[in-house]
């Protein structure tokens, strides 16, 4: 290994450091937004009933029955 050899580091690497070391919320906000839109709780009984209720879709859609 030459003496002056250093790691790399990519330019995304160095952003994304950047980026959390001028706004140390940023994991947080992101968890939070996560949140909102994934973690979910799913209620099982209201599942079946949807996949209970569903209704089969015919062969080809367009065609009219008759």
């Amino acid at each position: 290994m030459p003496l002056f050899w250093k790691a790399y580091k990519s330019d995304v690497t160095s952003f994304i450091e950047e980026l959390k070391a001028n706004k140390p919320t940023l994991e947080e906000e992101q968890r939070h937004g996560r949140n909102l839109l994934w973690d979910k709780r799913i209620d099982r009984d209201a599942q079946a009933d949807y996949s209970d209720a569903r209704v089969a879709q015919q062969p080809y859609v367009y065609q009219t029955k008759g």
